[in-house]
């Protein structure tokens, strides 16, 4: 039995298929970057990859799923002000470090990453894994969603405007790309959403290649612009120590934070989930939407990196969490 535990927690920890492929278009890219005539054929599959991102995201979206859990909302607040507010905070103080620790290429990025929603699918599937409120996660990680495709946009402008990586003249674009596919989806849901429920796994790969197209798109560009000239080796090894960082304080601060607020168990165990995570789903399409192609990659890689070490770590946490509920009963 122990060894079937260890089995699965070790397969856990491996990065996943897609994960793979995400570095594997940064490695193509950085081969063969998509130039001349080619780079503006990328852009505009890429444009067109993003609204149909978001309009499958409008379409999936139940409104019950949302309506579910709207009662708890104590809980709902937490996750929300740890993802808007704690994590923005804590990012704009890692981004504020000497150059000798962060990396001024990569600190937009940084705050980019502070700013996104929290994970749906690895969110709720944690918190299944660690025997937490699932019903209470799909409600938390679904408005988290809902309120970045606004909020996140407007954070990005407030904290990195100075910066010179948000413009206020991208809203057209935001609006354009992201708000009228999704509210699209929404209102062709009666339509769509049975024929889409029923091809889930097509249009799963639809959304996920959508990404890679972005990715490789956003990084050919980088690449033709010079961006491993401007991070070394080193700055990567220091960007993966920072998000090391940043993730064990998110942890330490939604558990705290849900134990003085004397939540049980099964609500802790989403709040430090849906509390800690931020979505690459979400990250890569608006990404492309607000910031220029050649910046573009240099504010992918913390939020790439990151979403591998969530994920990693959070597959220990949900195991430990799991071995404790067998032991302990729940709380009320």
């Amino acid at each position: 039995m122990s060894g079937e535990k260890a089995g699965g927690w070790l397969s856990r920890l491996k990065p996943d298929w897609y994960i793979i492929l995400i570095i594997s278009m940064v490695a193509l890219a950085s081969l063969l970057p998509a130039r001349g005539a080619a780079a503006p054929v990328f852009g505009v599959a890429t444009q067109v990859a993003i609204a149909l991102v978001f309009f499958l995201h409008g379409a999936k979206l139940s409104r019950e799923a949302v309506i579910k859990g709207v009662t708890h909302w104590r809980l709902h607040l937490l996750v929300l002000a740890a993802t808007f507010v704690m994590f923005p905070v804590l990012c704009l103080g890692l981004a504020a470090l000497p150059g000798a620790i962060t990396p001024a290429a990569l600190a937009p990025g940084l705050i980019f990453l502070g700013c996104l929603p929290s994970t749906i699918q690895s969110s709720i599937g944690f918190t299944a894994i660690a025997r937490g409120n699932v019903a209470a996660t799909v409600a938390s990680a679904t408005a988290s969603n809902l309120l970045g495709i606004a909020l996140t946009p407007i954070l990005a402008a407030v904290l990195m405007h100075t910066q010179g990586g948000f413009s206020l003249e991208s809203a057209q674009s935001i609006v354009l790309q992201l708000l009228l596919p999704f509210i699209a989806g929404q209102l062709l849901r009666p339509w769509v959403g049975p024929w889409i429920a029923k091809r889930s796994k097509m249009v799963g790969y639809v959304d996920r290649g959508s990404i890679l197209l972005v990715v490789y798109s956003a990084f050919s560009e980088a690449v033709v612009e010079g961006i491993w000239s401007k991070v070394s080796t080193l700055d990567l090894a220091r960007l993966l120590i920072l998000c090391c960082v940043l993730l064990a304080a998110v942890l330490l601060i939604t558990l705290f934070a849900a134990r003085a607020c004397r939540f049980n168990k099964e609500d802790e165990i989403t709040i430090v989930f849906c509390g800690s995570k931020k979505s690459l789903a979400s990250g890569v399409p608006m990404a492309g939407v607000l910031f220029p192609g050649a910046q573009l990659g240099m504010i992918l890689l913390p939020v790439m990196i990151f979403h591998q070490i969530q994920l990693m770590a959070c597959a220990v946490i949900a195991n430990a969490y799991a071995k404790r509920a067998d032991t302990e009963p729940q709380t009320s």
